[in-house]
């Protein structure tokens, strides 16, 4: 019997009734039946998931390996078990909340088969306003290179490999990780690659955030995603060489991974984890931040980083606090150099480095705004809108070299306007019409930052991308007084949307564009049960 052509590895713990779906796109696969496998390995499951896994192995005869094994505690050892029972020349990992689109596999064997690639990344989607990084589907690649593209921003391991890769090379998931164990796994397969190219002209792959958000990977506490951080650095700098190809790899680390232990959050931790989470962060800014990757940080993340490597946890959570619930310090100018006149700045009692508060390289920080004020409206021409007043400490924003500014929702634009200037700051007056909002928004959803940027707009600095000198060179928009958003509801064709905008868990203002759909009225109604 000849090898199947694809292996599909689906860990599965309690992914009902998500796994329904998942498998339903498996067995719906234009590849066919007979050129796939599908290995499942049920981690322990509490609830019907293994039950559900036996259903399609005896309906589909052939089609399905199912391995039941005692619960892990996370999906490497379930990755690892279907791996090694995988028997295709190829590799896909799914998550078992997750499902594909119906030709996902016969796409991506035939571009791996026609380009002899040995990492095939299909355009993945996020549900259910999960966020997804899609720089690396801006267009179809043969060719990609890990070290002069985003592909660092998307190591998740959703992804075709060749089989023979991995084994060549012994690439397994580490099992010692309960959680990102696909990021070493899929950069050291990325790494070893001969090539890597980039499908974007379908939706192969659907990324579902849960409406219970009940997996480990959202539960994961701060303690355990800094050990995790620490061991994928170090996996970093192991396999790859010092200089700019390591720091294009280690940049995502620290601005995503990194930098989310010392978001406003960690203000509502003990003081030890505090401590710990603040000791961790210093040592690995100290030990692998570059000043090429610095570079490339927002003002925020290398303000706190700096806290974290050169001040005391109650110089961080200071400057966390400002940030979370007073707002955008001022700026104070001199010498040349600006610095960000944050608490601890210049305190005798402290005795912070200033370096830690300056921010004269970071082209965004006259962008830093607040939002104070939000409210559906209709504008002259009678079109609802969403208006956001916003209001900066810096009263004029052309000395800054910040007029003009422009704002948007990541690649949609606002109508942005100064309202008012005096001796404390400048006003800004900041309109989203409902219908762009709506019109560039797929029948999935989708939940879109809010930044600022200096100069005209350009997308591409709105949804992350670097600019020319490597920066971002856009701030989030924070909204730390804010609550109780008003959502509008909108018709789109035969479907009902609920915008509403919404603010992170660390305090940036984001829109949320999201279909109202029987699943989504269920569980918000389960949520309001559970308060009572």
């Amino acid at each position: 019997m000849n090898a199947p052509d694809v292996s599909v590895v689906v860990p599965v713990y309690n992914t009902m009734p998500y796994l329904t779906r998942c498998l339903d796109s498996l067995v719906e696969q234009s590849i066919g039946a007979h050129r796939m496998q599908v290995v499942a390995v049920d981690d322990g499951s509490t609830d019907r998931s293994g039950a559900e896994l036996d259903r399609y192995a005896a309906r589909h005869p052939g089609l399905f390996t199912v391995i039941h094994q005692a619960n892990s505690g996370g999906p490497a050892r379930p990755f690892n078990r279907g791996l090694d029972a995988a028997t295709g020349r190829y590799v896909f990992f799914l998550g078992a909340d997750d499902h594909l689109g119906t030709e996902a596999l016969e796409r991506l064997v035939t571009a791996a088969d026609e380009w002899d690639s040995d990492v095939v990344l299909g355009k993945v989607v996020g549900l259910n306003s999960r966020h997804i990084y899609q720089d690396i589907f801006a267009r179809n690649a043969v060719d990609v290179d890990l070290f002069d593209s985003p592909l660092p921003r998307s190591l998740a391991n959703t992804k075709l490999f060749r089989r023979e890769l991995l084994d060549r090379h012994g690439i397994r998931y580490r099992e010692e990780l309960r959680i990102a164990s696909d990021l070493p796994f899929t950069l050291e397969a990325c790494y070893r690659a001969r090539r890597i190219s980039v499908l974007a002209d379908y939706e192969f792959y659907y990324a579902v955030r849960r409406h219970s958000a009940t997996n480990i990977t959202y539960l994961s506490r701060h303690l355990e995603r800094l050990r995790t951080v620490e061991a994928n650095v170090r996996f970093v700098a192991e396999l790859i060489e010092p200089g700019k190809r390591r720091d294009a790899v280690l940049v995502r680390r620290f601005d995503h991974e990194v930098a989310k232990l010392v978001e406003d959050d960690l203000l509502r931790l003990d003081r030890q984890t505090q401590q710990a989470v603040h000791d961790g962060v210093g040592a690995l800014v100290a030990e692998h931040l570059t000043d090429e990757i610095a570079a490339q940080l927002g003002a925020e993340t290398r303000i706190r980083f700096a806290l974290a490597r050169d001040g005391s946890l109650d110089d961080l959570l200071a400057v966390i606090r400002q940030d979370a619930e007073v707002g955008v310090p001022a700026t104070v100018a001199e010498g040349g150099r600006r610095y960000a006149a944050y608490p601890g700045f210049r305190d005798p009692a402290r005795g912070v480095p200033d370096s830690c508060f300056d921010v004269t390289s970071v082209p965004e920080w006259p962008a830093k705004l607040d939002a104070t004020g939000l409210v559906w409206e209709d504008d002259e021409r009678g079109d609802r809108v969403l208006t956001v007043t916003a209001f900066t400490p810096i009263d004029d924003l052309a000395a800054h070299g910040a007029d003009p500014l422009a704002v948007s929702a990541e690649e949609i634009p606002a109508e942005t306007l100064v309202t008012a200037r005096g001796a404390t700051g400048s006003v800004l007056r900041i309109r989203f019409r409902a219908a762009d909002l709506l019109a560039g928004t797929g029948v999935t959803g989708r939940r879109r930052a809010v930044s600022a940027q200096i100069g005209p707009f350009d997308p591409d600095r709105a949804t992350g991308a670097r600019n020319a000198t490597g920066a971002a060179g856009a701030a989030p928009l924070r909204a730390p007084h804010l609550t109780g958003a008003v959502p509008l509801l909108r018709r789109r064709g035969a479907r009902l949307y609920l915008l509403t905008p919404v603010r992170d868990e660390s305090g940036r203002l984001m829109i949320s564009v999201v279909p109202i759909t029987p699943g989504r009225v269920t569980a918000r109604l389960r949520q309001k049960l559970r308060r009572r």
